[in-house]
């Protein structure tokens, strides 16, 4: 009784709460509702009801009329969870019946719903039904035939919109596996999730369930059948009759394809000829006789074609037959992926190739990447020898379309899973499990097979705490550290890093702060500004699958050791496994070794007047401003026409707003930091621990920034900075929008680069947001984040000056980085560029459009997979938008265009540079195919790690010109 007073007493306080103000509900009050919902016999119903086709409800023993259309009955859901569904756009316990297809789809929330949809199936198969919990009992609640009939109606609806189905095709197909339409279920999600629930109460069932999950086979039967049969005497009733439903699950996904159904069903669809036939064909032809290999080949063909020939089917009910053969086809084909066995590399390389096919005919490749790779494989199968070289090629290749595949799964469905896994933390899950249903399972395994092979032919071997599967693991960045391993398996913004230790992330924040090492389970953005802070410090860095992520785990909290060498082998070892020499890398040093010291002797302070950007040169970098504005102002004279005007405030404009009395303090703002740096340096003479220190100084610079933040502007530099805009930009202050860029005299120097630590504002057009933006910027120098960074590699992180970059907004198309040498891959005389869609590309570690651009050719490196992009409205402000991936970012055009300014680059910045092949970071975009500038920095990469001893040690020497034979056996 009281159990249901505190669940009524929820329902209320949640209606009532959000009728008062119609605001988000917090992630502890949707928690307590779930949990509400899973206690009550009617979970998020509220009683049965007839829905009539006039729009009007009636009782349950009350029908509609036949004369206004008659209607359909299922339960109406309670207000709470209506409520939620306005304030947080939540849909807990979704009827699709009499649901608008529109509605649902969701397309202006990049297709929310839907996908809500399929977590809430999710949910309830690992967890007991979820929400509906006691729900999934109340009789009459939803009714089967009006969800299929419902489902079908969707799918021919949705299946007209051509380029819906073109841009969306894995995601549709994604859904024909979970919204009932024609009487199949998702067995194979069904299958892991009863054997994951076992697996939880039968500790014992955990390697019976490591098996299904990670290598599924038919004789898994066999080994469930076993397992009850040698415990059946210790199980419980319950226990029992759970094994006993697996199997029947098992059982059903195993059973053979009904070919002779599908060939009935072609009989009447009118669409490609030659993909029917090969239909026909194969059914005809398929027999228990048949290798595992033909069938997969013929099967990856089948899929491949299907998707490309998926608009000849003319109707929606055509398109939707076919789309549903095809699941039924990657069905088999995923079952019998695992029984084909390849014995020598030539096997290898071809079941990679058939299942690189099959996962663009599944959807995860699309179809321009696709054809971008697939000549590399008939390239090599060609050939009866090989070298090492072209392997290793080849392999990097190979694991690049594994990582795309799970990416573009990640990609459709991490927004959703992330914001689902604040309140409900098994949603996590659910990316996971549609990797493991799905072709990139079976590739990644492959690859791995691959990777070993060529890791022992080339000698490049990882030693990794000993797990499996080492091969997916490559250095990045080369590297040492020794400190706490950290594993984590979630949301990376919920952690906060300590600089002593070691990082292993499904991908890391933008916001990174000083780490030790980083692993990361993509290979991420290369030119990100956490990727070049982390080559700038020599910071080891590291890719790994989710399995090496998850076989890791069980490390989490143990002191190691950690290597990347310059070849790209990793080393991961337990501290007192460490060699007398790795031991002495760390050794006590003095500080001042390999930092340096910020030359502040011809910094201007007297210049306190608002500076065009025209004005200054390079040689003012550091003297007037930052290295932003002055290396800017020096492209605008160089390339005038794809350079925007500018304004700089100076460093002295800084300083004398520091020269102000600080409230409270009875000294000025500037005073108060020196105080604060000289104090710490007297603890730190009196022996204090460099972990008090730091405290105290993080603390004393946390009031400064919240200080500097309400510092009033002098009225005289406000009049200033108003009449500059006027001259600059033909504007009023407020009438165009602009970015505040910070721009300290500590970036962007020969041995440390600075990138990203201070804040930039985009798009600010209101004269208010502008003259409080630059409280902002000047208060971000002084952030946690940004001064742990300077203190790991500068000698005074104390005498920071920043100045600020204004410029007006430029609302390119795309945008990103240009690195003027090859990184990783390539030469020094190669470029390599990352571009995502809108503003602000590639810079936060967006998953990139990267490519290596050589003289005459480009490499694709990686394709897009970041959903999301923000765009620049000329009444300011930011707008988010999300894309699809069917279109490449950059074209030849804009790829010619990037050659062309790179030489200028090289040519008239680098031959002034004290070292002639100095390379360049430039961020830049397209605007209507128009290139633009927006800064230049010099690429800085670690002198210590590039001539370690130790790194140099353990870098494998690798004959890249060995021949291998192509039949070579491969275990």
């Amino acid at each position: 009784m009281l159990k249901q007073l505190l669940i009524t007493f929820l329902f209320f306080f949640f209606i009532f709460s959000g009728k008062i103000n119609g605001q988000q509900k917090t992630t502890t009050q949707i928690k307590q509702l779930i949990e509400a919902f899973k206690s009550d016999i009617r979970g998020p119903y509220y009683r049965i009801k007839w829905f009539c086709k006039d729009g009007s409800t009636r009782v349950a023993k009350d029908p509609c009329p036949d004369e206004i259309g008659g209607g359909i009955q299922h339960a109406s859901f309670k207000e709470s969870a209506l409520l939620l569904r306005k304030t947080n756009h939540l849909f807990f316990g979704e009827i699709l019946a009499d649901t608008k297809t529109d509605d649902f789809l969701d397309a202006s929330n990049h297709y929310s719903r839907l996908k809500q949809y399929q977590f809430g199936k999710y949910l309830a198969s690992i967890d007991d039904g979820w929400v509906l919990r006691k729900g999934q009992y109340y009789r009459g609640a939803i009714q089967s035939e009006d969800e299929e009939a419902w489902g079908k109606d969707f799918f021919e609806n949705i299946l007209k919109n051509e380029k819906l189905l073109k841009s969306h095709f894995y995601l549709i197909r994604q859904a024909l596996k979970d919204i009932p339409h024609n009487g199949d279920t998702n067995l194979g999600q069904l299958m892991r999730s009863e054997s994951k629930i076992l697996a939880e109460n039968i500790s014992s069932f955990m390697d019976v369930r490591i098996k299904i999950h990670g290598n599924p086979q038919k004789s898994d039967i066999i080994l469930v059948n076993a397992f009850l049969s040698k415990n059946n005497a210790t199980l419980s009733s319950k226990e029992v009759k759970d094994i006993t439903k697996l199997l029947v699950t098992m059982e059903l996904f195993y059973a053979p394809l009904n070919l002779k159904k599908i060939e009935n069903e072609l009989i009447n669809l009118k669409g490609n000829n030659a993909v029917l036939e090969e239909i026909k064909s194969f059914s005809k032809s398929f027999t228990k006789d048949n290798s595992s290999q033909k069938i997969v080949q013929n099967l990856a063909s089948i899929l491949a074609n299907i998707r490309s020939n998926i608009t000849d089917f003319k109707t929606s009910k055509d398109k939707l037959q076919i789309l549903d053969i095809s699941n039924q086809l990657e069905n088999l084909l995923l079952i019998e992926t695992q029984n084909w066995e390849t014995t020598t590399l030539i096997e290898t390389v071809q079941k990679i190739e058939t299942l690189t096919s099959a996962s663009f005919g599944s959807g995860l490749l699309e179809y321009w990447e696709y054809n971008t790779i697939k000549q590399n494989f008939k390239t090599f199968t060609s050939k009866e020898k090989v070298t090492v070289g072209e392997l290793t090629e080849l392999l990097a290749i190979s694991r690049s379309i594994v990582e795309w595949s799970a990416s573009l799964i990640k990609a459709n469905y991490n927004e959703d899973v992330l914001n689902y896994t604040k309140f409900e933390p098994l949603t996590y899950g659910f990316i996971d499990d549609r990797v493991r249903n799905s072709v990139a399972l079976s590739l990644g395994e492959t690859v791995s097979k691959m990777g070993a092979f060529v890791a022992k032919t080339a000698n490049i071997n990882n030693n990794v705490m000993s797990i499996e599967n080492q091969s997916a693991i490559r250095g990045l960045n080369p590297g040492y550290a020794f400190g706490e391993l950290v594993v984590v398996d979630g949301n990376p913004d919920e952690i906060e890093v300590n600089t002593n230790k070691i990082y292993i992330f499904q991908n890391p924040p933008s916001d990174l702060k000083p780490v030790a090492g980083i692993m990361t389970v993509s290979e991420g953005n290369l030119v990100s500004h956490v990727q070049l802070l982390a080559r700038n410090l020599g910071i080891p860095n590291a890719a790994l699958s989710n399995a090496n992520l998850m076989a890791l785990k069980k490390f989490n909290g143990k002191k190691v050791f950690y290597a990347v060498s310059h070849k790209g082998n990793v080393i991961l070892k337990a501290a007192n496994n460490m060699t007398g020499e790795e031991q002495k890398l760390f050794e006590k040093k003095e500080r001042n070794q390999n930092m340096i010291e910020v030359p502040v002797k011809d910094i201007r302070l007297e210049v306190s007047k608002v500076i065009n950007m025209r004005n200054v040169n390079a040689k003012d970098s550091g003297k007037l401003c930052g290295p932003k504005a002055a290396n800017l102002g020096e492209l605008k004279q160089l390339f005038p026409d794809h350079v925007v005007e500018g304004l700089i405030i100076p460093f002295g404009v800084f300083k004398a707003h520091m020269n102000l009395q600080m409230p409270d303090e009875n000294k000025t703002y500037w005073q108060y930091l020196s105080d604060a740096f000289k104090e710490a340096d007297t603890k730190k003479k009196m022996g204090t621990s460099e972990e008090v220190i730091e405290n105290y100084v993080l603390i004393s610079l946390e009031k400064l920034h919240k200080a500097i933040l309400k510092i009033q502007l002098n009225t005289d530099f406000v009049s200033d900075l108003k009449s500059n805009f006027q001259s600059a930009f033909k504007n009023d202050m407020g009438q165009i929008p602009v970015f505040l860029r910070s721009d300290t005299n500590m970036e962007d120097l020969k041995e440390f680069t600075g990138a990203g630590l201070n804040l930039t504002l985009f798009n600010i057009k209101d004269e208010n947001k502008i003259l409080e933006g630059i409280k902002r910027v000047w208060a971000s120098a002084y952030t946690e984040r940004s001064f742990k960074w300077r203190q790991k590699y500068l000698l005074n992180p104390e005498n920071v000056y920043p100045s600020i970059l204004i410029i007006p907004s430029v609302d390119v198309d795309y945008s990103g980085v240009l690195i003027t040498k090859g990184i990783n891959t390539g030469t020094e005389d190669d470029l390599t560029v990352a571009f995502s869609r809108g503003a602000g590309g590639a810079v936060d570690g967006q998953s990139a459009e990267t490519r290596l651009i050589t003289k005459n050719e480009n490499f694709l490196l990686a394709p897009a997979r970041q959903a999301d992009y923000i765009r620049l409205p000329d009444t300011g402000g930011t707008k988010k938008y999300f894309t699809s991936f069917e279109n490449e970012i950059l074209n030849e055009g804009n790829i010619n265009d990037i050659r062309k300014i790179a030489k200028e680059i090289r040519k008239r910045i680098g031959e002034k540079s004290d070292n002639k092949s100095q390379a360049f970071d430039v961020e830049l975009g397209f605007e209507n195919n128009k290139l633009w500038l927006f800064q230049i920095r010099p690429f800085v990469e670690n002198k210590q790690a590039k001539s370690s001893e130790y790194l140099n040690s353990i870098s494998p020497k690798v004959a890249n010109d060995k021949k291998i034979n192509s039949t070579e056996k491969i275990e």
